[in-house]
């Protein structure tokens, strides 16, 4: 496995490489890697000829009172993962070379972004997009691929490429969960045992919601209120949003109807966790 931080000698590697008409697959992480990202990698492996994982923790995706300082940090475990895992080249640059002092232009999203985690944290969607364009420019991917967890930036993701203009396939693949159906994130090794216990109530509230909509019922706001009074029965939390949203446009449904988002995020113990379901109902 090759490690390169320079984005300029990136780009050269990879120019070579795409010139041998090889399918350059992307998975873009944050590092301190866990079984979803693996999921992820091993996927890209499977279907791509070069390997590109980047690990880069992009300050603009957080804000002022958000935990950038502390995210966790594992780069001598998270190389020998994708040594074993068979990635080709591990992108893993500093943060002045990819926003040098003075950058001034930035990627916003202005419709897709300003829901869900894009409400509760304002900015964050700008920090995604644009530091994805760069790796975009840089790495000239045919396939990347990311996770249903953060299902909003796979939506932004997809329309940031079509409208942009780009030549990159967006893949979105299955959450992979705890035995304790807690959905896989970097941030669950801040939970403590009795933390840990009371995040079951996001995936219970979302069996909840699933198991309402099998049964026939389809007012949005009454499942909702469903699903809050059992997280609140569950443990003492802060919900950030519970919303069920059409799954392509994220806007909000009054009726269940075709491809839904049932989404939710809280905080317990100052750890934000954010999980989702979609169910299809035929119209």
């Amino acid at each position: 496995m090759i490690t390169i931080k320079s984005p300029q000698k990136a780009r050269q590697l990879i120019a070579k490489t795409k010139a041998k008409g090889l399918c350059l697959g992307f998975v873009p992480t944050m590092g301190a890697l866990h079984r979803g990202h693996l999921s992820l990698i091993r996927k890209a492996r499977a279907e791509s000829d070069f390997l590109i994982v980047s690990i880069f923790v992009n300050p603009l995706q957080f804000g002022p009172k958000e935990d950038f300082r502390k995210y966790p940090r594992k780069i001598k475990q998270d190389r020998a993962s994708l040594l074993k895992e068979g990635v080709d080249l591990l992108f893993f640059p500093e943060s002045a070379a990819i926003y040098p002092e003075g950058a001034s232009v930035f990627v916003y999203e202005d419709r897709l972004s300003k829901v869900l985690c894009g409400k509760s944290r304002p900015g964050h969607f700008k920090g995604v997009s644009t530091v994805l364009v760069k790796f975009f420019n840089i790495i000239n991917p045919d396939i990347a691929y990311f996770g249903q967890k953060d299902y909003q930036q796979g939506v932004i993701v997809k329309k940031l490429v079509a409208d942009l203009n780009y030549n990159i396939k967006i893949k979105i693949l299955p959450i992979i969960r705890e035995d304790d159906n807690l959905a896989m994130s970097s941030r669950n090794v801040y939970l403590d045992d009795k933390a840990r216990i009371k995040s079951r109530c996001i995936y219970q509230s979302l069996a909840l919601a699933r198991n309402l909509i099998r049964k026939g019922r389809r007012d949005t706001d009454k499942i909702i209120l469903e699903m809050t009074q059992l997280i609140r029965s569950k443990a003492r939390v802060k919900i950030d949003y519970i919303q069920i949203l059409d799954a392509n446009s994220l806007t909000k449904l009054n009726l269940i109807n075709g491809k839904t988002l049932i989404a939710v995020a809280i905080y317990i113990d100052n750890v934000r966790l954010i999980d989702n379901i979609i169910i299809n109902v035929k119209k």
